[in-house]
């Protein structure tokens, strides 16, 4: 792997980095709960100094130059918990942030935040620094399932808080989980219309996944839990489905829904194939058919900025069939899936000369539909969505 201040072949050129969405990985958090596979340290509050750091030198390897700023059109900072730091230490990585990447005029700003978190101080912080979009890692709405995600917030705190941060941001997300052991189909039922009764303008919903390497994947093995039925699993998405779209939301993508306007546009970007940047530890990038992740670890990750060395865990330059086959797989993530004319503009291949061979098996299955304009997945092809599209690549 070539050194850190190789990763760009030319660092000035300009030109090579037209991309205006920008991720950022702030990988802190108070605790890591049973069911989180993402990069993160649980109680390094201590590693902060050296974060901000090393990810204005990550920045500045990458080409991006506070004294000639690239303003962006969406900006996301995830986790981790990005609200977790101290008052003093978010507006420090805020501003960071702002030097490097200023928002151009109607860009989304994204956050995701942590309930608890948001106290008056962080709220007004956040909006004097442009956030208008927050995602609450909620995932239940049952004081006995936040017990076992082992989430520190009640139930009972949701409503109140989001009076408070719907006059500050223009759009507020939840995340709903489902498939928690010792959910029921009427459990989740009841979540759903607590989440319409809330009018909020973006909803998404997760089933639960068993990654290796968890706290609940090892009580899974040692029988401590009990992984929720598939056909339980099916209904209760099917449930989603219903009870958010007969409430006026549109199911987007499959794990999001939204009232018309409030879809993610930073996450929009990811499923239409486009380029974006991405900085901290187990990010990935895309730009110009080269996809790079960097190293997972957050101390592996701090060691290779401060030494020098690069931090690109794994990189892959895509020739264009198979970026014309990714981008099959991200659409049909999409309610509009791939359409046919603007696939070809895209990618300069016809659909069909990709997906013959797919094509007729799954719409006879009854998992894709064809309107002629575009190809999609059914109501029965999101159960399995993420199987059906992986047959594109």
């Amino acid at each position: 792997m070539a050194g850190i201040s190789s990763i760009c072949s030319n660092p000035d050129d300009r030109a090579a980095l037209t991309t205006r969405s920008v991720y950022i990985h702030v990988p802190f958090c108070r605790h890591k709960c049973g069911y989180c596979d993402f990069t993160l340290v649980a109680g390094r509050d201590d590693l902060f100094d050296r974060y901000l750091a090393a990810l204005s030198q990550e920045f500045q390897v990458h080409g991006f130059d506070p004294s000639r700023p690239t303003e962006v059109d969406t900006l996301f900072l995830g986790g981790g918990t990005p609200t977790h730091p101290t008052v003093s230490q978010l507006r420090a990585l805020l501003e960071l942030v702002r030097d490097y990447f200023p928002l151009r005029s109607g860009a989304e700003f994204s956050v995701e935040a942590n309930p608890l978190d948001l106290t008056d101080e962080k709220i007004e912080l956040l909006s004097e620094f442009g956030v208008n979009r927050l995602s609450l890692g909620v995932q239940a709405l049952r004081d006995d399932l936040l017990t076992l995600l082992e989430r520190d917030h009640r139930a009972v705190q949701i409503g109140p808080l989001l009076e408070r941060l719907r006059p500050v941001f223009a759009s507020v997300s939840i995340d709903l989980m489902f498939g928690i052991p010792g959910q029921t189909l009427g459990d989740w039922e009841q979540s759903l219309r607590d989440v319409v009764a809330y009018d909020l303008p973006h909803v998404s919903t997760y089933g639960l996944t068993w990654e290796p390497n968890t706290a609940f994947s090892t009580r899974l093995k040692r029988g401590e839990l009990n992984r929720a039925d598939e056909g339980l699993e099916g209904e209760m998405y099917l449930a989603a489905m219903e009870y958010l779209g007969a409430a006026g939301y549109r199911h987007y993508e499959i794990s999001n829904f939204a009232r018309p306007g409030f879809e993610c546009r930073h996450h929009l970007v990811y499923w239409n194939g486009g380029d974006y940047e991405a900085f901290g530890p187990s990010a990935a990038r895309h730009r110009a058919g080269r996809r790079e992740t960097n190293v997972r670890s957050v101390l592996g990750w701090l060691s290779a900025v401060e030494s020098g060395r690069s931090v690109v865990g794994d990189a892959e330059d895509l020739d264009p069939e198979t970026r014309a086959r990714e981008l099959i797989m991200l659409q049909l993530r999409l309610d509009h899936g791939v359409i046919r004319d603007a696939f070809s503009q895209q990618t300069g291949f016809a659909f069909n000369d990709l997906a013959a061979g797919q094509l007729a098996e799954l719409l006879a299955s009854g998992l894709l539909e064809d309107t002629g304009e575009a190809v999609r997945l059914t109501r029965q092809g999101k159960l399995l969505g993420d199987r059906v599209a992986a047959e594109f690549l």
